[in-house]
């Protein structure tokens, strides 16, 4: 089993209101990263709330997710990590942590760590573009459960990633647009833009 958490418990401080809750095309952003998670091939997907919960909440409850309250959200995203793996009983089984700021994330790729997963031996898998890492990032949680559960601070999974780079497999993209995220006005703007260029130009919703 694979299971998709979206960590979208952040207050947004440098934005200066909850950018998970920031339109484009008419939809909350973390509502498409939700969208997106629901049509891959996840066996389940989780939403990791924290500020704006109640928000965050009552705009998914159209879509098949689980929402998870983090009651220590404001400790750091690591909190949030490790609720989505507390959350997650079976043994056999791994997770892949998308970010509710990062839209442009297509279910192929998603699908394409998921096939990663089963036809490979890695216990870490995430793309790239040009040997610059980005998100979602999957993790066998048959190794690295405990190792998330110890996570602290605001740095989420990336000290993991830091000191085990012999046991990641990347996923070489040519495009590192899609990991465009969103922490200023100024970001969101540029995100806005690509939003509309990638609506002209394709059929996503």
């Amino acid at each position: 089993m694979v299971t998709g958490v979206i960590l979208a418990a952040g207050q947004g401080r440098r934005m200066g209101e909850p950018k998970q809750l920031l339109p484009l095309g008419g939809k909350p952003m973390v509502w498409h990263v939700a969208a997106t998670a629901c049509q891959a091939g996840f066996d389940e997907v989780v939403v990791i709330t924290g500020a704006y919960a109640s928000a965050v909440k009552l705009v998914l409850q159209d879509l098949p997710v689980q929402v998870i309250y983090n009651e220590n959200w404001a400790q750091g995203q690591s909190t949030s990590v490790k609720k989505a793996v507390q959350s997650i009983t079976a043994e056999d089984q791994a997770v892949v942590f998308l970010l509710a700021d990062q839209p442009l994330i297509s279910s192929s790729l998603i699908n394409e760590l998921i096939n990663s997963y089963h036809e490979i031996n890695a216990s870490i898998i995430m793309p790239r573009v040009l040997n610059q890492p980005g998100n979602p990032v999957l993790f066998d949680l048959r190794v690295w459960r405990s190792a998330l559960l110890q996570l602290s601070e605001d740095e989420g999974a990336r000290q993991i990633i830091r000191q085990n780079q012999e046991a990641i497999h990347y996923i070489e993209l040519l495009d590192g647009q899609i990991f465009l995220d969103v922490d200023t006005p100024a970001e969101y703007e540029v995100m806005e833009n690509m939003w509309k260029k990638i609506k002209k130009n394709s059929s996503i919703e």
